[in-house]
């Protein structure tokens, strides 16, 4: 075998060896699942500005997908959002920003302006929380349906079909978490428990506490 290709799968078995120790040192240590990659976006914002995936990098974001013209279960999602944003003083987040973005499905009534009217209808800090869309519906459909995975479809009166979904994504554009309606009542005691664990990364994600971080990856030790 390649000197070179041993040197590196020893190398490599050494790493896991150093994380697993440092993983028994230091547990429990709870983390959220790195599911997969969320969609880069470009959208238009609720003020009429471009809003892009890459404002977000180094923040905690909460992505809903709903439209303004929505009755039950929108109420529920925004009332749920409004309940983690106020009690976000109760997580030790260590400046990290966290903020919340409301894509909509609709479009064609969903301009800057209804989705400006929309979000003070709801009392929303345009600091926040952003509500956003693009005119492009190929794009849109591939943002949501394709790249967060989340079912909508309009119907023949206009309304429209969809999964109520929550999604929370790291800093690094990472999506750690979802929470659906069809599958389970999320809460915002159970988000607001999954910022903590994150901002409990982020603090101690360094020095032999990182690969003991790595290692709870690697073994998921999962935060329910």
């Amino acid at each position: 075998m390649n000197k070179y290709l041993l040197n590196g799968l020893y190398g490599l078995l050494g790493m896991i060896m150093i994380s697993a120790i440092a993983f028994k040192i230091v547990q429990p240590i709870k983390v959220l699942p790195r599911l997969q990659l969320a969609p880069a976006f470009n959208l238009i914002d609720q003020n009429g500005q471009q809003f892009i995936s890459e404002n977000l990098r180094g923040q905690f974001v909460i992505f809903t997908f709903t439209y303004t013209q929505c009755p039950e279960p929108c109420f529920e999602i925004n009332e749920t959002i409004q309940e983690v944003q106020s009690r976000l003083g109760e997580v030790q987040l260590e400046g990290i920003p966290v903020t919340f973005v409301t894509i909509s499905i609709d479009p064609e009534r969903d301009t800057p302006e209804a989705l400006n009217k929309y979000a003070l209808s709801l009392g929303a800090n345009s600091d926040q929380w952003k509500f956003g869309t693009t005119t492009n519906q190929a794009l849109l459909k591939t943002i949501i349906g394709s790249g967060f995975e989340t079912y909508y479809e309009k119907k023949d009166d206009g309304s429209f079909s969809f999964d109520p979904t929550f999604i929370l994504v790291d800093g690094w554009g990472i999506v750690r978490a979802e929470y659906r309606y069809a599958t389970e009542v999320s809460s915002a005691d159970r988000i607001l428990r999954h910022l903590g664990v994150l901002a409990d990364e982020v603090r101690n994600s360094k020095g032999t506490t990182k690969l003991a971080y790595e290692a709870a990856h690697l073994f998921l030790c999962y935060a329910p």
